[in-house]
């Protein structure tokens, strides 16, 4: 059976990406590659999306339409129509079309032309056969790893980050290392794949589509066969948008305070314990989401449920930044630190899987967005944007009375606060004496510590650390 993959000979792809890839290429298994070249020839054009806005006759369809319009609508620049691909779905059409035309060796099929093609995924650099340490195919080995060729494409210097001397050209803000890409090359060290080229033009004269895949997708979304069953208002009949506000006009209302948390499950218990707090004692004005820490930022979807079982639906819930201050993306040690399995990332974006319990909540994550706020333009509900944590901490601050000092409870990375006392100079005339950071504490201490606070008239300063999160 072959594999149908789809990869580009222009993308630079981390060392352990490649070297799977390469693994992969020179398995034996029988390749067909639709590379970002072919996918290129095949753009969304306006004429497509029209076509699309207007054929709409099931919930697939309509799901990827809106899929495909807020990435319009967000797209960083307004060269949408010539900058976005069918890349994904223009694969599976070229896959399953190679499939039902009986796996041809020349992989006829009704989308893309093809040719096969002697190439590799590129891992190193020249000079080749130059030992420096860097290439685990080679250094250390008596002989190469996957039988590769002694001085061949593979047996050069091998990027170690993207701050590679080596791979820096003097002058220049480009780099000279190709390791990921892939590259046409003969000898033992290549493989026959079949590659498509790319998009076949619409045989269809009179469509207004210039693609043929174009046609095809459309026809097969609104094909009533094998459709949806339903959407979720539809699965739930007796589900109704309504916000769960209390009525504070005549509430005495305590301490003002902002928690900041990383989502852990162990946050959200003391959500919950913040929550259940007097408000005359405690009142939680707002709550801060670092994306830097235990859990994705998707998960202040959880956090708005959690806030509408409550009843507190007027809680502004602010998304902060999802990497250090200063850090490159994906650049958090904080981050890089967490498990993406049991106990990690995994578990923590769906409580264990608890979350699906929890009432469904009207505000969720969305990428809708704002001229407003910096937005190149607004999409369809400009309304129902998410807010960032900064945004928060701004409403916040500009609704307190004017003898108000403000207490964050911060647990986890302290990016949120970090970025308010640097880009905000009024804030720490406003914070309380000092902020709490609560670490690695037991449940039960922190909803005591959140009952005692509030008769205290100021705070200092103070670090918890307990043996264990939970």
């Amino acid at each position: 059976m072959a594999t149908c993959l789809q990869l580009t000979p222009k993308i630079h792809m981390p060392s352990s990406t490649y070297m799977e890839t390469l693994l992969v290429f020179h398995s034996g298994i029988p390749i067909t590659l639709v590379p970002l070249d072919a996918t290129n020839t095949i753009p969304i054009t306006e004429s497509f999306f029209k076509a699309f806005e207007e054929q709409q006759s099931t919930y697939e369809a309509q799901y990827s339409f809106q899929s495909l319009k807020i990435a319009r609508d967000t797209w960083f620049d307004d060269q949408f129509y010539t900058s976005y691909f069918m890349w994904d779905s223009f694969m599976s059409g070229v896959a399953l079309s190679i499939m039902r035309n009986g796996q041809k060796p020349n992989g006829d099929n009704d989308f893309a032309e093809m040719e096969v093609m002697n190439i590799t995924v590129v891992t190193s650099n020249e000079p080749y056969g130059v030992h420096d340490g860097s290439n685990p195919f080679f250094d250390g080995h008596a002989s190469p790893k996957f039988d590769l060729l002694k001085g061949g494409v593979h047996s050069g210097h091998v990027q170690t980050g993207f701050n590679d001397s080596f791979c820096v050209l003097e002058g220049s803000i480009k780099g000279k290392c190709q390791d990921g890409y892939t590259k046409e090359v003969q000898g033992p060290d290549s493989v026959a794949v079949l590659v498509a080229v790319k998009a076949k033009p619409n045989r269809n004269v009179k469509s207004p589509l210039d693609r043929e895949f174009f046609d095809h997708f459309l026809e097969v979304l609104n094909r009533p066969e094998h459709t949806g069953h339903f959407n979720f208002t539809d699965q739930f009949r007796h589900y109704k948008e309504i916000m769960y506000k209390p009525d504070l006009k005549h509430q005495i209302r305590g301490k003002p305070v902002i928690f900041d948390m990383d989502m852990s499950p162990g946050d959200f218990l003391a959500l919950l314990c913040l929550l259940k707090a007097p408000m005359e004692a405690i009142d939680l004005r707002g709550i801060l989401v670092s994306g830097n820490g235990w859990a994705n930022p998707a998960t202040v979807d959880v956090i708005y449920d959690v806030l509408h079982m409550m009843g507190r639906d007027d809680i502004p819930v602010g998304l902060g930044k999802i990497t250090a201050l200063g850090a490159p993306d994906l650049g958090c040690e904080y981050v890089k630190a967490i498990p993406h399995g049991s106990g990690g990332f995994l578990d923590t974006d769906t409580l264990f899987g608890l979350a699906r319990v929890l009432p469904r909540s009207p505000r969720r994550y969305t990428a809708e967005n704002s001229v407003k706020y910096g937005a190149p333009r607004d999409t369809a509900r400009p309304e129902l944007r998410q807010p960032l944590a900064f945004e928060v901490w701004q409403h916040i601050r500009e609704e307190l009375k004017p003898t108000d000092k403000i207490t964050i409870l911060t647990n986890g990375p302290l990016t949120n606060i970090a970025n308010i006392i640097l880009s905000d100079t009024k804030a720490e005339s406003v914070i309380e004496s000092g902020v709490i950071w609560l670490a690695e504490m037991e449940i039960e201490a922190m909803c005591s510590l959140f009952h005692q606070i509030s008769f205290q008239s100021s705070i200092s300063f103070l670090t918890l650390k307990l043996p264990r999160r939970l």
